[in-house]
């Protein structure tokens, strides 16, 4: 072919590689953990989110944060994806995952600039992670699963900061026993806990309902209001008149026939009642449709009724009286019928629900969170959400650390003797990842408006002492976290420290993007790219470096 140039990639493709590829993808990082990072800590700050139909959040919870901006950038997603990969895994600890693999991605920014390959860079940030997880676990607290105070403690420490701070005696009380009501030994699924939302009343007066609540009304007002000793039949069948199950057609020559035929759908709806009565139901919840007239015979057997009930309530109705959902309601037995000390219907912020109370053993649970505003109410069960993870998390691990920024503090004072005992650039590495979990505690007090260099320096010196000493950021002193109650679990920080390194390895040892023509921001058909915004294909162009992809969701944010 001679010297003829061979195209390979289209005409609309741009490719940026090399080192302005790592620059490009560091800086994305970089600024993702940016915008969350003055959420951290007991005195972080609140971001207001408003999307493009004027909707508003406001909250300092760092996945929330991240996932309602608009981020477009593949390099920031993957920090994205770190913060919540740490809210399914643990519940909490997003801002600090984020935080961590920002500051990874600043620290390799400078050994790349010494013309420390990346590569070397993934192998000691690697090794440093492994060492990390090991200093974590020598210097963990075994918890007892009985020892309710330091379960409060943990629910307590993870609502600190956030919306719910001033009820958060009251909230982590609450907490901790819905997490052990829904314990099934080693298995805790913190789905079988309701959270209800009530706008109106202060958050004091949040509640913790040993049973379900469904979001439903009785469907006769003839019905009582409320049953006592309830036997509860739960049904995913239609209390109706059956249908055939191919297109049938009914002729009627005349007015008996007609009668006849209403006759015996009367029948079958009053045979399924009695059904539901002969075994002893007092209460039916029906996943579908009850029909008029039996709801008008449920009605004279005394029996309280309610339709189109969620699948999701239905499970938790199961779990929490110990019924069973029935298919069809020629094969009810008394077997089948759960049980509560008390059903019924009462009004909670303007509308009616359904209670299902005083079960033997409330393996579903439900949670009413009040508040005086929309906001507030959502930004309480954010805190709620996380400290349900972290007492679920602690119960299933039975190991904690010291808040405050211990951990951090141990981390980089241990990873800095071991760098010493590694050979090769990949020491520099591993010194560079002690340098950069130290982002946590100097955060913590600039967050504080504290000095972070003394404060630092305070840090260090306790820890030649004792491992335990964090620093408290309402007085500025440096204090046993043990021994005050600031504690957060095991899982919190290594699952942070692990999924922060992954995601800024995987950043470094990209040195080539290639971005298609037709990604979002691009060129489209009609033009010839002349007016393309900085940051070209979805973010990805020539512009990234300035993160200009980035610009919707961060620009109103920032």
């Amino acid at each position: 072919m001679g010297n003829q140039p061979m195209i390979v990639l289209s005409e609309e493709s741009q490719r940026t590689s090399g080192r302005d590829a790592q620059s490009m993808n560091i800086t994305a990082g970089k600024a993702v953990a940016e915008s969350v990072r003055t959420t951290l800590g007991p005195k972080g700050m609140d971001k207001m989110l408003v999307d493009s139909t004027g909707n508003v959040v406001v909250t300092n919870d760092g996945v929330t944060i991240l996932s309602e901006m608009d981020i477009e950038h593949p390099a920031a997603n993957m920090i994205v994806e770190v913060a919540e990969t740490q809210e399914e895994e643990v519940g909490d600890g997003t801002t600090t995952s984020v935080v961590v693999a920002g500051e990874l991605l600043s620290q390799a920014e400078d050994l790349l600039e010494q013309d420390i390959h990346a590569t070397v860079l993934a192998q000691g940030y690697r090794q440093a992670a492994a060492e990390a997880k090991e200093i974590l676990e020598e210097i963990a607290i075994d918890v007892d699963a009985d020892d309710t105070e330091v379960l409060e403690a943990i629910a307590a420490t993870a609502m600190t900061g956030k919306g719910a701070e001033n009820s958060k005696d009251l909230l982590s009380g609450l907490v901790v026993d819905a997490v052990r009501a829904v314990a099934d030994d080693d298995e805790i699924d913190t789905d079988n806990i309701k959270v209800e939302k009530v706008v109106g009343g202060a958050v004091d007066e949040s509640e913790l309902v040993e049973g379900v609540i469904v979001g439903k009304e009785r469907v006769h007002d003839n019905m009582p209001a409320l049953v006592e000793d309830a036997n509860i039949a739960l049904i995913d069948t239609p209390i109706e008149v059956k249908e055939t199950e191919i297109d049938a057609e009914v002729n009627v020559t005349d007015p008996d026939q007609l009668e006849q035929f209403l006759e015996q759908e009367e029948k079958q709806l009053r045979e399924m009642v009695d059904t539901l009565a002969d075994v002893g139901a007092d209460v039916v919840f029906c996943q579908k449709g009850i029909d008029d007239m039996a709801q008008h015979y449920l009605a004279q057997e005394g029996i309280l009724a309610v339709r189109r009930a969620k699948k999701s309530d239905m499970k938790a109705l199961a779990r929490s009286t110990g019924g069973r959902v029935v298919s069809n309601i020629d094969d009810i037995t008394e077997d089948d019928l759960g049980f509560a000390g008390s059903v019924g219907q009462k009004p909670i912020a303007g509308d009616e629900k359904i209670f299902v109370e005083d079960v033997e053993q409330a393996r579903a649970v439900t949670l009413i969170l009040r508040g005086g505003t929309e906001h507030v109410v959502d930004e309480v069960e954010r805190a709620v959400e996380d400290s349900l993870g972290v007492v679920r998390t602690t119960l299933q691990d039975g190991q904690v650390l010291p808040g405050g920024g211990a951990p951090e503090i141990a981390l980089a004072l241990g990873l800095r003797d071991f760098a010493d005992s590694v050979e090769g650039r990949e020491q520099l590495a591993i010194e560079a990842f002690a340098d950069a979990v130290d982002v946590i505690p100097r955060t913590l007090a600039e967050n504080a408006g504290l000095d972070p260099i003394d404060s630092l320096v305070e840090l260090r010196s306790q820890h030649t002492k004792d491992s335990s000493f964090g620093l408290d950021a309402y007085t500025g002193d440096v204090i046993d976290m043990e021994s005050e109650g600031v504690v957060e679990p095991l899982r919190v920080k290594t699952q942070a420290i692990e999924a922060a390194t992954e995601a800024a390895v995987m950043i470094l040892r990209i040195d080539d993007v290639i971005a298609a023509g037709d990604l979002k921001g691009g060129a489209s058909d009609d033009d010839d790219g002349e007016d393309m915004p900085a940051g070209g294909a979805g973010g990805m162009g020539g512009g990234m470096g300035g993160m200009g992809g980035m610009g919707g969701g961060m620009g109103g944010m920032m």
